[in-house]
């Protein structure tokens, strides 16, 4: 039995949830979001909440129960919060110019690397550190996405740490060549 498939899911005021046909569409104050849903599981509404039902009873089945729920809540909480993912940009001369949906990434290449993220998604400077980008959006996943592709662009290297990492993002530094020969 899923224990977070059990969990209601509530539906705030403001937030129009429709479901018809495996599609679930959220609308809110910050934007719309749409999902198809596995004809496994079925959605249902009363009382301002949603219920996510298990049409099957086979073990294979049974993890789409949570997962569907999370999904559905994470599509509720992002139109009426939004999300955000911030990404430290560190190493000398390594920095980055948003304007929108687009950023303009200078990582110690030969030239720049212009990247547009899909539709709903902006980035922003943080205002208490000149290099931290703010990633934000109503789709949790594609928050993830953009960002995965951007540190991809440039991963911390182990040595000094130079790169683009998660804020907060523990970096494991290797020791180098003077320490590995001093004995």
């Amino acid at each position: 039995m899923s224990r977070i498939g059990k969990q209601p899911i509530v539906v705030p005021a403001g937030v129009e949830v429709v479901y018809k046909d495996d599609m679930i569409t959220v609308k809110g104050p910050k934007g719309t979001l749409s999902r198809k849903v596995n004809p496994l599981v079925s959605v249902e509404q009363a009382d301002g909440q949603l219920t996510v039902k298990l049409n099957s009873e086979l073990n294979e089945h049974k993890g789409l129960w949570g997962l569907f729920r999370t999904l559905i809540s994470n599509m509720v909480e992002g139109v009426t919060k939004g999300y955000e993912k911030k990404l430290e940009v560190v190493g000398v001369g390594y920095r980055f110019k948003p304007s929108g949906n687009k950023i303009n990434l200078s990582l110690g290449f030969s030239h720049p690397i212009d990247f547009k993220a899909p539709e709903g998604i902006t980035f922003d400077e943080d205002k208490e550190n000149k290099n931290v980008i703010v990633i934000r959006g109503t789709d949790k996943e594609a928050i993830g996405e953009v960002a995965a592709k951007i540190r991809s662009f440039r991963p911390p290297e182990p040595y000094k740490g130079k790169g683009v990492r998660y804020l907060g993002e523990h970096i494991v530094k290797k020791a180098g060549k003077s320490a590995a020969t001093a004995k």
